[in-house]
């Protein structure tokens, strides 16, 4: 992909007002004909000027106005199609220079803001409006006829600017002699397109706080090492990403030197610091060199409002029904490079401190810290904190689960930049379910389960156990945060896929499952094998939701530690597995601290067309074959190292 801008207008349409005898008319017909014009008809029609012979490559409609020809309403309306409105007085006579203050500009504020004009207030109160900024539309001062006077009328025209910060810019110009005549109109495109009231305040003389904040993020997504400074190195390749060209040693060295002499601590170990950036911004606009600052600001995915365009933060990502999203290589390696960058003290793990600033980047971080991640991922059991391991184990599921949020954030993080490429580069949409059917053999490599039970049954500290090294910390632990997902890796037959368990949360027996709830690669029904009464419900959800379904199950009896006791049900669990041709129960605790049973999950849910396991358990030749089907589909030519038949015939 080539470099990615933020949307820009497709034209750019410019109005000419001001009072009669100014030379508006002729201004335009001078600009179109290139000489000027001898008769000079009221207004002149409106006029489009093609893309390619514009400076900025935009087709540009320009619009002019007569009052002997027009009514005060065809000038409201005009006003608010124009993208810029260029007043035009005469050097030569000041009452029309007087006039941009007393009636031009509060006339177009009135006319962008019916409000400020006493209309539509008692309809805005009605519809209980909440108030608004008032809108500024870009204004252009044109000065015409400096071909009859030896003076400059500047001076005037920059106390107006620093009252009305909606005006861009002012020209001198002669309609007569062409004099500025191109640049008149280039102003007015650059108001357009490059507008400065965004960026920079003129009272203040210093940048925006949108415009401050906007840069700090690119700064830091271009601190590739973290150090706060931007190296030479660091420096050419934002060169490149923003403009395509290398920066030149001398330039560079120039730059710094502009840089040191204003602010001398801009640099520092000849590397430029964040307020040297920020200066360096601020010079550019104070020069008139608007567009360099939104060259650089649209590279990295902001409108003209200096927010992230919902283009450059949502690609659209087409997802075939039945097919899923996991992250790809490019995804992996990415968040891996950002994760080390963050790690400042190389200890492996994410601080609280670490993850904060990791996410200053960001509006916000995409989940809680104490809250969500350290609950849903593996983390350092002896800090508590995340783990290169958890930290990828935490987007996967929320590529899964919720892809867009995460081109989003991949978005913030300056993914686009970076890999000069979309996130869509990050993502892998995996193939349809029912081709995994077909095929006899899955390609994924996320997989969800989902794991269903009665309240009390476990099943939260089995998930809870899946993230652990061991399982006896959780013994007797009250699990009280609201997250619902774990997840971890396993082996699959040498091949490492990730495995999501989501705790369906059941209120009452006789509640429905929604089917959302229902749907996943492998279910997972769970009972308490003290319980004489648990069992009964993990039937009733297997009959109503599985049996007629494709979706592999396995049930599984927790609590095997203590006495298990005959369940309250028409058949027993064994039976009732042997009935439905299932794997025979599962039987689990904490306090055994063992793991088949995840690595029994995934790979059942990395067979999606052996539906009915239990048959396969007398025959370890099938689980062997079954695996250098998924082998092969994962890897060409890998050896599968081990069976699972041994995780299959293992019960408890």
């Amino acid at each position: 992909m080539g470099q990615y801008t933020a949307s820009q207008r497709k034209n750019v349409r410019i109005l000419l007002v001001g009072d009669a005898r100014v030379g508006k008319t002729s201004l335009i017909l001078s600009l179109v004909s290139e000489e000027y014009p001898e008769e000079v008809p009221p207004r002149a029609e409106e006029i489009t000027i093609p893309a390619n012979v514009t400076p900025e490559q935009v087709p540009t409609s320009i619009v002019d106005f007569s009052a002997l020809e027009q009514s005060e309403d065809a000038l409201a309306a005009e006003i608010n199609k124009a993208h810029v409105v260029c007043i035009v007085y005469a050097v030569d006579d000041d009452d029309t220079l007087d006039r941009i203050t007393s009636h031009w500009l509060p006339l177009i504020r009135a006319k962008c803001n019916p409000s400020l004009d006493g209309e539509g207030d008692a309809e805005a109160e009605a519809e209980g409006d909440v108030q608004r900024e008032p809108i500024r539309k870009p204004i252009v001062l044109v000065g015409n006829k400096i071909d009859l006077i030896e003076y400059s009328t500047m001076d005037s025209v920059l106390a107006i600017m620093e009252d009305y910060p909606e005006i861009e810019s002012c020209v001198e110009c002669s309609a007569k002699t062409l004099h500025n005549i191109s640049e008149m109109f280039y102003y007015a495109q650059k108001a357009v397109l490059h507008p400065t009231s965004p960026l920079y305040m003129m009272e203040e003389q210093e940048l925006t706080s949108a415009c401050k904040k906007s840069l700090v993020r690119i700064f830091k997504i271009c601190d590739i090492d973290g150090d706060n400074l931007l190296n030479d190195y660091e420096l050419n390749l934002f060169q490149r990403r923003c403009f395509n060209t290398p920066l030149q040693p001398q330039i560079l060295d120039e730059v710094k030197a502009v840089i040191q002499k204003n602010v001398p601590d801009g640099i520092y170990n000849d590397a430029v610091t964040l307020k040297g950036f920020l200066f360096l911004h601020c010079l550019f606009i104070q020069r008139g060199r608007n567009e360099t600052t939104w060259a650089v600001l649209r590279r990295f995915g902001y409108n003209d409002q200096l927010e992230m365009c919902h283009e450059y933060l949502r690609p659209p990502l087409k997802i075939p029904p039945g097919s899923s999203t996991e992250l790809s290589h490019r995804g992996q390696q990415f968040l891996i490079a950002v994760f080390e960058r963050y790690d400042r003290d190389g200890d492996g793990a994410l601080s609280p401190e670490e993850h904060k600033m990791l996410f200053s980047t960001c509006p916000s971080a995409p989940w809680s810290y104490s809250t969500d991640i350290r609950k849903s991922c593996p983390i350092n059991e002896t800090t508590g904190w995340v783990t290169l391991h958890g930290w990828l184990c935490r987007w996967t599921l929320m590529t899964l689960i919720d892809v867009v949020k995460t081109m989003e954030y991949l978005a913030y993080l300056g993914f686009n930049v970076h890999e000069n490429d979309s996130q869509l580069a990050a993502i892998h949409v995996t193939r349809e379910r029912r081709i995994d059917l077909a095929k006899r053999q899955s390609s994924r490599s996320v997989y969800k389960c989902h794991v269903i039970g009665p309240k009390g049954s476990g099943k939260t500290g089995m998930c809870r156990g899946f993230l652990v090294e061991d399982m006896h910390k959780l013994i007797g632990k009250e699990f009280k945060t609201n997250v619902v997902h774990c997840i971890n890796s396993v082996q699959v037959y040498g091949q490492e896929k990730h495995l999501i368990l989501r705790d369906i949360d059941v209120r009452h027996a006789l509640d429905p499952l929604q089917p959302q709830e229902v749907n996943c690669d492998v279910a997972c029904l769970v009972y308490d094998s003290s319980n004489p009464r648990s069992f009964e419900y993990v039937a009733r959800i297997y009959i109503k939701y599985y049996a007629e379904s494709k979706i592999p199950v396995m049930i599984v009896g927790t609590k095997c530690d203590m006495d298990e006791r005959r369940q309250d049900y028409l058949m027993q669990p064994s039976e009732f597995c042997d009935k439905y041709k299932l794997l025979p129960p599962h039987l689990f605790s904490l306090k055994t601290n063992k793991k088949e049973l995840y690595t029994k999950l995934a790979t059942m849910a990395a067979f999606p067309h052996l539906r009915q396991f239990g048959l396969m358990t007398e025959d370890p030749k099938l689980w062997w074959k079954a695996g250098l089907g998924v082998a092969a589909a994962t890897m060409l030519g890998f050896i599968v190292l081990k069976t699972i038949s041994a995780a299959g015939a293992h019960t408890r």
